[in-house]
């Protein structure tokens, strides 16, 4: 499973490096695609703090190297979950921005990308997640107290003279 898992995140992460790439280079092409989610960003990355920058070209610049640098995490198999999860962050609002009546074939294309990196944000590759071995290691926990504390009271009791 190994292999598939490998190749299939490098196709996953390839659009957002190579668009990511495309878009460090040459950002004004993005400008008007991002200026809605950039307008509706501005005043909350104001009130965060006033010295991020919020100019829609400088914001282009900060999601196209996320996506680069996370786009070649995920298909190097470094540190995926977390690789995948900020591509899937970087994704919402440019879909949810789309209008799927009007654009169509970019807005599924979207919806079928995050549906991938959700996929890979959760993905254990088949060893358990840290909820599953956190859940266990309480429950060896209690059963080596409960034992401890069995064996403690036999010894207890054998080394305790009878009354009587």
């Amino acid at each position: 499973m190994k292999p598939v898992r490998s190749a299939a995140r490098a196709m996953l992460a390839s659009i957002f490096v190579v668009n990511g790439v495309r878009d460090l280079i040459r950002p004004d092409a993005k400008v008007e695609t991002a200026r809605p989610v950039t307008d509706r960003l501005t005043p909350l990355l104001e009130r965060l703090d006033p010295r991020i920058p919020t100019d829609p070209k400088t914001l282009v610049r900060i999601k196209a190297a996320a996506d680069v640098l996370a786009g070649a995490a995920l298909a190097t198999g470094r540190v995926t979950r977390p690789a995948a999860a900020v591509l899937a962050a970087g994704l919402v609002p440019s879909t949810l921005v789309r209008n799927p009546k009007n654009d169509g074939g970019d807005y599924l294309k979207n919806v079928g990308l995050l549906g991938g990196l959700l996929l890979a944000a959760v993905d254990t590759e088949g060893r358990p997640g840290v909820g599953y071995r956190t859940s266990h290691a309480v429950d060896r926990s209690q059963r080596t107290v409960k034992r401890a504390v069995r064996t403690a009271k036999r010894e207890a009791s054998r080394r305790l003279p009878k009354a009587g």
